[in-house]
């Protein structure tokens, strides 16, 4: 039996991705011998910990990277799933919270921005379709440009979720000196919260404001090699 939307005010959940598949993003940047290797992928933490030196080494193989990659590989891995094993069992809030989510990438020759809100406490919210259908409705064919929506996304709610558990552990802290005090979630701008599991069903968690679609509508911009070459010189420069 699933607890009341409502229940969440009074009630927080123990921490957890807020969406269906309870999945850490994983991001890596890496630079040895004058090689660098970037990468951005989700993670099961309930795999077993040796399925991350198995990765590191397919990965290092298959990129032909130097060996001294493994180690560095394997190590970031494992230094961000301890992080979020360790709000596991911790309570955080999520009831009727609305929270913006904003795109602002390039992958490839694709460059997509885009500005929405997001149901924080639907946990059957599935950021990979909402990313198969975004990229259908914009006429995207690059297939990697769908993960990558994901991802931000995901990781975004990561940084949200930590965000909850902080403000839960704050307000266990204030009860202790304030008897009857109670937690009240408030929504992004003082808005009343809406209920988006009602408007558009479980699998959705968006949506956009009317008075605002004209400003925050999703632009997908194709871009020219000389346009990719000069930001990808410029990522450089920022990184060095």
């Amino acid at each position: 039996m699933k607890t009341p939307i409502s229940g969440f005010y009074r009630n927080p959940v123990k921490f957890r991705m807020p969406t269906a598949e309870n999945l850490v993003p994983i991001r890596l940047d890496i630079e040895i011998e004058g090689q660098r290797y970037k990468d951005a992928f989700t993670w099961n933490p309930s795999d077993p910990d040796s399925e991350v030196v198995v990765f590191a080494k397919r990965t290092v193989k298959d990129l032909k990277l130097p060996p001294a990659f493994v180690t560095q590989i394997a190590q970031s891995i494992q230094s961000q799933l301890l992080e979020f094993r360790s709000y596991e069992g911790q309570d955080m809030y999520a009831g009727e919270k609305i929270v913006p989510i904003k795109l602002d990438l390039r992958v490839n020759h694709t460059l997509v921005k885009d500005q929405f809100l997001w149901d924080l406490n639907n946990f059957e919210s599935d950021p990979e379709e909402f990313a198969r259908i975004f990229c259908k409705d914009m006429g995207i064919e690059d297939p990697e440009v769908g993960p990558a929506i994901a991802f931000a996304i995901r990781e975004q709610l990561y940084e949200i979720a930590i965000q909850s558990v902080v403000s839960a552990r704050e307000s266990r802290m204030s009860k202790k000196g304030r008897r009857g005090a109670e937690y009240t979630p408030i929504s992004k701008g003082g808005a009343v919260a809406v209920d988006l599991v009602k408007l558009f069903g479980p699998k959705s968690s968006v949506v956009r404001k009317r008075k605002e679609w004209d400003v925050y509508e999703p632009i997908v911009d194709l871009l020219s090699n000389e346009e990719v070459d000069a930001l990808e010189a410029k990522e450089e420069r920022n990184f060095r």
